[in-house]
């Protein structure tokens, strides 16, 4: 009697700079291919032989971009997924070892037990916007560093070879800049919001050029969702008898900073926000926290001023 296979209904990719780990589920086969056009095309070929609709991968480096862009051409549901719920759901498993073949299984079967995980894919201009706008950031610590470098030496020489180094990388940050601006300004989706941002106290060009950049998803998810993406929702930890503690946590580094600096400006300038900020601080609340509730504060009405396409009017910003 012949006994039939199950269905693989899911894959998982391990993705590496040399090689594709690909696994799929529930049937556990592996199988790896060179990451490069040919290795592409075979792994598409043997996942349509195998039926395979979904494909998920973990949210690490550029590595798997080629990958990712190919199955989206050829039509599977790709999902990109945090690293660190690949990491918890090994930890439920109670799984320990870790190999490339062993993650491609484990992430097929999180694709099969959490179909609701899967977001969008970005587009192609959403990525190249952010490429731009890493560079960008690279460039600017770059010269922070050779800045502070700069304090710790004497001599013309090390002076100079310093300065140069600045010039050289701040006129890089200045192209990066004026292209973005550029692919910005020919958008006009993108110049819209970003005439919309601002309108906001506190948030200038380069916030708002990064917010377009590094968080794609504004006025398309809600208070509490766009919060966490950007990594200003609070979190409640509480056992027991103990007192409810609440912190922020996880989001994206790049625009909580962003933010940050923001509030910073507006906590200052602005009436309403300096005095919002004030009476957080009567409450014993410290520094920080409060420009992180201010922080939140201008994001949440970033999302709604961009869900209702409208800019700000000096009306009053609500948490």
């Amino acid at each position: 009697m012949t006994i039939a296979l199950p269905l693989a209904v899911a894959a998982g990719v391990d993705a590496g700079q040399r090689f594709l780990d690909v696994a799929l589920a529930p049937s556990g086969q592996t199988f790896r291919m060179p990451n490069l056009a040919e290795g592409i095309a075979e792994i598409i070929a043997r996942l349509e032989r195998s039926g395979v609709r979904r494909v998920v991968l973990e949210a690490i480096g550029p590595y798997a971009e080629p990958l990712v862009r190919a199955l989206s051409v050829a039509g599977f549901e790709v999902g990109i997924v945090n690293p660190r719920r690949i990491k918890a759901f090994r930890e439920a498993e109670g799984g320990r070892a870790k190999t490339d073949r062993l993650d491609a299984r484990l992430i097929a079967r999180f694709a099969l037990t959490m179909p609701e995980t899967l977001r969008p894919l970005p587009t192609d201009t959403q990525l190249e916007l952010k490429a731009l706008s890493l560079r960008r950031r690279q460039l600017t610590e770059m010269i922070a560093m050779e800045k502070t470098r700069m304090k710790q030496v004497r001599g013309t020489l090390l002076l100079d070879s310093h300065r140069a180094a600045i010039a050289a990388l701040s006129a890089q940050c200045q192209a990066i800049e004026a292209e973005l601006a550029k692919r910005i300004g020919d958008d006009a989706e993108l110049r819209r919001v970003l005439h919309i941002l601002k309108s906001i106290p506190g948030i200038g060009e380069r916030v708002a050029t990064l917010l377009i950049t590094d968080l794609p998803e504004l006025g398309q998810r809600d208070r509490k969702a766009i919060a966490s993406l950007a990594g200003l929702a609070p979190h409640v930890s509480q056992s027991g008898a103990a007192p409810p503690r609440a912190a922020i946590a996880g989001g994206r580094p790049c625009v909580r900073a962003a933010l940050y600096m923001a509030a910073l400006v507006a906590a200052r300038h602005h009436p309403k926000l300096r005095d919002d900020y004030n009476a957080l601080r009567l409450q014993g609340k410290p520094g920080k926290v409060a420009l992180i509730a201010i922080a939140r504060k201008l994001l949440v009405t970033a999302n709604a001023l961009v869900k209702a396409d409208t800019p700000y009017q000096g009306k009053t910003l609500d948490t």
